[in-house]
């Protein structure tokens, strides 16, 4: 079988998955009501402008999901299926320079609030600590450096992600699976979108 014709059938079947996914999510996420799931999944290609690997491919299949599509400076949910690497993700990637302002000014006023959240325990058996992939590695402009909690301003990505098996990615409840994952890093969301005002 050529390549394009069993991508295409693959493709057919992700958007599938991003359907009952979707019908999922809207049980506690009224504001993706307006999506058309299928337009979901990001593209096959990489851009390999700046990276040493010219492969011209994705090895994965994944999908941004927020109020207006694919995650576009946004807080929302992000799904990465790959053998051995499949996650659900949510929160806000690299947020511009206003945004991720408000953002830092919401957890400096509202430290409490935004702890709370994070050391839930339903929250952190998903979801143990932001990623810290995307960290500064001094305090931030307007923010003291013996700041209580300078570890939290200090990022500048506010992403949170839950690993899933092969085994439960080809279970049959896996939609509701990475539903429940979304819906109790929801909060997280919330308090994001809440601070971008």
């Amino acid at each position: 079988m050529k390549k394009k014709p069993r991508y295409l059938i693959i493709k057919s079947g992700f958007e599938d998955f991003l359907e009952a996914l979707h019908k999922e999510l809207l049980k506690f996420d009224d504001s993706l009501a307006g999506l058309n799931p299928r337009k979901l999944g990001f593209r096959i290609y990489r851009d390999v402008r700046f990276s040493k690997d010219k492969r011209p491919y994705k090895v994965n299949m994944g999908a941004g999901i927020s109020a207006h599509g694919k995650m576009e400076q946004e807080p929302g949910y992000y799904l990465h299926l790959e053998p051995g690497k499949s996650f659900v993700a949510g929160g806000i990637y690299m947020p511009d320079n206003e945004s991720l302002a408000k953002i830092r000014q919401e957890i400096d006023y509202n430290t409490k609030g935004f702890l709370k959240i994070l050391n839930d325990k339903k929250f952190k058996k998903l979801f143990p600590a932001l990623g810290a992939f995307d960290k500064l590695k001094t305090a931030p402009r307007g923010y003291p450096k013996d700041h209580p909690h300078i570890d939290l301003l200090r990022h500048k990505s506010f992403i949170v992600s839950h690993n899933f098996t092969d085994k439960e990615v080809t279970s049959k409840d896996f939609v509701k699976k990475i539903a429940l994952a979304a819906k109790t890093l929801k909060p997280l969301n919330d308090f994001l979108k809440e601070a971008m005002v």
